[in-house]
């Protein structure tokens, strides 16, 4: 992608990248094409087995709430009463994949939508039904995204994903890289949360700068 980019490492069962969505919203809407965002799925906890314990639902109910009072963003903490639940992203992960598929804008809207279904709704999104009952509010038939979502190559670019966010040692999540011309060469925006406020006038400064770099570049090209 050789012009001013973005690439958004996240997880759709991640609470900070929950947190973090309305900046990446705000990101899409205040730059539109002029700055597109990549999606990579980063794999924050697949494959999980085991279920949850007490003190894995202590641990991650902390979490909630510092994303909670951090960002404002809703929960719905009835998530707490399930019995032996287990914390697998992988299933939410390869359905953001499959409807990454119509195109970027369409999964990265997935994976809002997955989020506040996990987050403020209580729906368990390890399921491949309640998966396939959200991708339907895309326009996805059902049917069609589940022979979709349970073949090998869903599950082969699932886990392609995962290994782009090891390579490039992506450690948590959500984390932001901006690229320009050079897809080798990328700025880290953020790793972790941070609200908008912070995060828009960065890129607004980052890409006045490439902006100018492309013109002058362009016109030493002519001369």
């Amino acid at each position: 992608m050789h012009k001013p980019h973005l690439v958004y490492f996240a997880d759709p069962m991640c609470s900070w990248c929950w947190g973090f969505s309305p900046v990446i919203e705000a990101i899409s809407v205040r730059f539109g094409p002029a700055l597109p965002i990549r999606l990579i799925l980063g794999g924050l906890r697949p494959w999980t087995k085991e279920p949850m314990n007490a003190h894995s639902r202590g641990d991650v109910r902390n979490h909630w709430e510092h994303v909670h009072e951090a960002s404002g963003q809703p929960f719905d903490f009835a998530f707490f009463d399930r019995e032996r639940f287990v914390y697998d992203t992988e299933p939410a992960s390869r359905a953001v994949v499959v409807l990454r598929r119509r195109g970027m804008e369409t999964g990265l809207a997935a994976l809002r939508r997955i989020h506040r279904a996990f987050y403020a709704e209580n729906r368990d999104v390890t399921d491949t039904a309640t998966l396939a009952a959200l991708a339907a509010e895309f326009g996805v038939d059902e049917a069609a995204f589940r022979s979709e979502f349970e073949s090998e190559a869903a599950m082969e670019e699932t886990r392609g994903d995962f290994a782009i966010a090891q390579s490039a040692g992506i450690r948590g999540f959500p984390t932001l890289i901006a690229g320009d011309r050079d897809d080798d060469q990328y700025a880290l925006v953020t790793q972790g949360f941070q609200p908008g406020a912070s995060i828009l006038p960065v890129l607004e400064q980052w890409l006045g700068k490439a902006a100018a770099m492309s013109s002058a570049l362009s016109s030493e090209a002519c001369a």
